[in-house]
């Protein structure tokens, strides 16, 4: 047998977990780098290097022997996968792809380049420049780098809120009408070839400012789904280089599409594609790095995800309706093994695939309504309990 492609992932997170499950049936080796010696990855990992991922000289260390670097986060040194490029290895996303992607500037700078429609915007760098586009109030003042999951970005209704507004390199971003709110995963093939999943459609819990549920296919008309799968191609044919590309977007009132941003990775919005298709996305990731043909992205029938956050404030995590939800035909749960649950906390999400949307409903409802992670001690208050898998058994 020939020796194993060898896989270096920068981040040990719950997407680097999920990967690594699709990457066990195959002849190839995952090693992981994470600064958290307990992150979800480091007991299922050929092997696990504690590490930090933003450290140019760390991660050279760290890939020096692998085949195929991979991110399962976009916060890592962009110079140090440039310099595996110049090295040969493949890196996917690429170091060019990647510091686009990182600075929501240039991000949006890109897509007005390529004619990707997106909503209007301005980059400043410093709040009191935002009066002098009053004219894309109300808007979002954004961080241009390292936000993420609604961290770094706040409401700017007019310009008293200038005063309150953070400082820095911003993107200011005005506010449309949003009739529902789309994601398109797209996977750019080695050989340039591109496949495209069906859109789903995202529902936010307002105060978390999370993915609360997610369907799939989401539920538009049938010239939308068209059009959101065009465009999430075009965005990766943009970028023209191999790699998944999460593309999410707005749908106005009068149905138009607009780009809101792109992840380069696996995405919270494509965990459906587990148990609803035949190649995940995870799965097709894993034919990208290794140059194999892409995946079958059909759907199996209708299907919804429900996120699993965090309650109650911090401690050792405990899942609570398990029983409630298993009933339901078609459901799946993944646990992300983190050690520590917080209030806010993605602890895992739970997957449900019918043949009605009808049943997905019903078993949403179902899971909305008894599926909770806890801390272990405020536990015993909150129904039947089973235990959430630890990341160190």
């Amino acid at each position: 047998m020939e020796r194993p492609r060898r896989i270096a992932l920068l981040g040990g997170g719950q997407l680097g977990r999920m990967f690594i499950e699709n990457a066990l049936r195959y002849n190839v080796e995952v090693h992981v780098l994470d600064p958290d010696p307990e992150c979800p990855c480091a007991h299922l990992a050929t092997s696990f290097t504690q590490g930090k991922f933003n450290d140019r000289d760390t991660v050279l260390h760290f890939a020096k022997e692998a085949d195929v670097v991979g991110i399962e986060i976009e916060h890592v040194s962009t110079e140090a996968l440039e310099e595996l490029e110049r090295q040969g290895k493949t890196v996917i996303p690429s170091s060019a792809t990647l510091r686009t992607i990182q600075d929501k500037g240039l991000q949006k700078e890109f897509y007005v380049k390529h004619g990707i429609p997106t909503s209007p915007f301005a980059l400043i760098d410093d709040p009191s420049q935002i009066a002098k586009h009053a004219e894309l109030l109300p808007a979002f003042l954004k961080t241009r780098t390292g936000g993420y999951d609604g961290k770094g970005v706040m409401p700017v209704a007019n310009t008293t809120d200038i005063a309150h507004a953070f400082g820095g390199t911003c993107l200011l971003e005005k506010r449309v009408s949003i009739a529902k709110e789309l994601a398109v995963i797209a996977v750019r093939g080695a050989d340039g070839s591109t496949t495209v999943y069906d859109p789903v459609e995202m529902v936010f819990d307002p105060a978390l400012n999370l993915v609360d549920v997610l369907l799939a296919p989401a539920r538009c008309d049938a010239s939308v789904i068209h059009r959101a799968k065009k465009l999430g191609t075009d965005v990766a044919n943009a970028f023209g280089t191999p790699g998944i590309y999460a593309v999410e977007m707005f749908l106005t009132p009068d149905n138009e599409l607009l780009v809101n941003e792109t992840a380069p990775r696996a995405h919270n919005s494509g965990h459906f594609t587990i148990e609803a298709c035949a190649s995940s996305q995870y799965d097709q990731l894993l034919r990208t790095y290794m140059g194999w043909p892409a995946g079958d992205t059909r759907m199996h029938g209708e299907a919804a995800m429900v996120n699993l956050i965090g309650e109650d404030g911090a401690g050792a995590p405990k899942l609570i309706g398990t029983d409630e939800m298993l009933k339901e035909p078609g459901t799946f749960i993944h646990l992300y093994g983190k050690h520590e649950t917080r209030t806010g906390r993605k602890m895992g999400h739970v997957t449900v695939v019918t043949d009605s949307r009808e049943a997905v409903d019903r078993a949403v409802a179902v899971i909305k309504a008894h599926g909770k992670v806890v801390p272990v001690e405020k536990s015993e208050t909150r129904g039947a309990q089973a235990p959430v898998k630890q990341a160190r058994q």
